[in-house]
């Protein structure tokens, strides 16, 4: 997405500045009312590919609901980073607090977490949404078969797709996230953990957060292979 193209549409309200303004920008009031119109400019692309995704997982909702099977989706979440989390992430990676860093090099700004009941169901929700003309898959973590060594278990995947403005389409980066119920529930109350403390997580919480992790992995698996012991029934 290039910034330079960006149509002129309209603007969501509610738009936040970073706090990423420097004197000579403060100094003239143009460039602060540009920079703003620009920053909402492209919110608004990234919050019109999520809702192309929300609405993509929408119809596969209702297409199950319709022929009879089971729906493979519990829940959607969607989030857009904050512009004091998108400031951070670039100086933590030391590239430059602009706009065009910002597009060009983060691929997470617009997330979209997709909730199912079991791990077979995340995968056939991924491959339903990659058959899709419109979605590139530009990068998969699989932290299922690979967990991150806290016990974090989800998979990642980033894709591209198109937003259609009425003078420019814009391919925008999205990152999905799947996971079952189970591994939401482990997720939530991890990043509570070490992100809403101010105190460093003791190796033995580690340790135990860890431990748990396994314990609800090895009861997703379990769970499903009940289900499928009572659809064989049937």
């Amino acid at each position: 997405m290039n910034i330079d193209e960006l149509a002129t549409e309209s603007v969501p309200e509610g738009g936040e500045l970073p706090k990423v303004i420097n004197k000579e920008l403060m100094s003239n009031p143009d460039n602060f009312y540009k920079m703003a119109f620009e920053f909402q400019q492209i919110m608004m692309i990234y919050e019109s590919a999520i809702k192309q995704i929300e609405t993509k997982l929408d119809i596969l909702n209702k297409e199950n609901k319709v022929s009879g099977r089971r729906n493979p989706i519990e829940t959607v979440k969607s989030r857009i980073k904050s512009p004091q989390s998108i400031a951070s992430k670039l100086e933590k990676k030391k590239l430059p607090v602009t706009f065009d860093s910002m597009v060009n090099n983060l691929q997470d700004i617009a997330g979209v977490r997709v909730i199912c009941p079991y791990i077979s169901d995340i995968y056939s929700v991924r491959d339903m949404l990659l058959k899709q003309p419109d979605i590139t898959l530009l990068e998969e973590k699989d932290y299922i078969k690979q967990p991150k060594d806290s016990g974090y278990r989800s998979l990642h995947v980033v894709i591209e797709i198109p937003v259609y403005l009425s003078e420019s389409t814009h391919n925008v980066k999205v990152e999905i996230q799947l996971r079952t119920i189970a591994m939401d529930f482990w997720a939530s109350l991890e990043h509570e953990l070490r992100y809403k403390t101010n105190t460093k997580v003791p190796e033995s919480v580690r340790r135990e957060l860890f431990r748990v992790a396994e314990t609800i992995a090895m009861t997703d698996r379990e769970m499903e292979e009940i289900a499928i012991e009572l659809q064989n029934l049937d």
